[in-house]
């Protein structure tokens, strides 16, 4: 059985909270740049235009692509053959956050209480996601959310009478309320299946996922597109001031669910949607 010890997860976490919140990933910046390919007016043109440009400075420069830099949540795909030695997981993330926010200079927004609304200093707790899995390798993922987008995500519990059209009209209207809001152009991730806070998940994996890469499921695979395509066509735009790109992509993750329920989760990213991985 292989050995990791807690500090070089500490270590991987902290890099991987800078790099993340620094560097947008090649296939956003991909999206970007067809987006503004794609844009016809002058004004869309020019803010997507701004856009690309600030992601080239934050590189450049070394600093936040974005002030909002966000809530640290993190996948951890452990082998189960890999045994973690020196400390608990969860402690080593939770370490690895606040080192990586603080000695990052990265804006820390989370309180202790939801309530109370003090601020913990070091931005954590992080969200943590642990999964089993084949192998004795551990994989993590450091995916920072900001707000103005999360506060834009839905959940609803269709019957199973509900179908595609039913989901897209969802998908679309989620989109629509939204409007500037989370800056747009959008990145959607739906979760369809499971149950209440696994059709959730979905949706933040979903998220996560790289925009090249479409669903292995053709069906969903199409309902992707179409969901693009009619997001797309509300016109809300690039920051909300009307364009052809309202959002940067679609992607969908399902799960099997109950006879008696249909629960669907559309989580909201920003033009900003970032994660940054490292397999240990």
């Amino acid at each position: 059985m292989r050995e990791i010890n807690v500090v070089e997860i500490e270590q991987a976490v902290c890099e991987l909270c800078i790099e993340a919140n620094r560097f947008l990933p090649d296939d956003v910046c991909k999206a970007i740049h067809d987006g503004c390919e794609a844009e016809t007016g002058t004004l869309p043109k020019e803010i997507m235009g701004d856009i690309s440009d600030n992601i080239t400075a934050a590189e450049r420069l070394n600093l936040p692509v974005c002030q909002d830099t966000g809530m640290a949540v993190v996948f951890a795909e452990v082998g189960q053959e890999l045994h973690i030695s020196g400390g608990l997981l969860s402690d080593a993330v939770n370490r690895g956050v606040a080192r990586g926010y603080t000695e990052g200079y990265l804006r820390c927004s989370i309180v202790a209480d939801p309530l109370r609304r003090v601020n913990t200093g070091d931005n954590t707790p992080a969200v943590l996601h642990v999964a089993l899995v084949e192998g004795d390798s551990l994989r993590i993922m450091v995916a920072p959310k900001g707000f103005g987008s999360e506060n834009m995500s839905r959940i609803h519990m269709f019957t199973p009478s509900a179908g595609c059209e039913e989901i897209l009209d969802f998908i679309v209207e989620t989109a629509c309320l939204a409007g500037g809001n989370p800056c747009p152009p959008m990145v959607l991730g739906v979760g369809i299946g499971g149950d209440f806070e696994l059709c959730a998940l979905l949706a933040k994996r979903a998220l996560c996922r790289s925009l090249d890469i479409c669903s292995t499921d053709r069906y969903y695979a199409d309902m992707e597109d179409e969901a693009l395509r009619r997001v797309n066509l509300t016109g809300i735009g690039p920051q909300g001031f009307g364009g052809n790109t309202t959002a940067l992509g679609v992607s969908i993750e399902t799960y099997p669910t109950h006879i008696a329920g249909l629960p669907v989760a559309v989580n909201v990213g920003c033009h900003v949607t970032r994660h940054a991985s490292r397999v240990l």
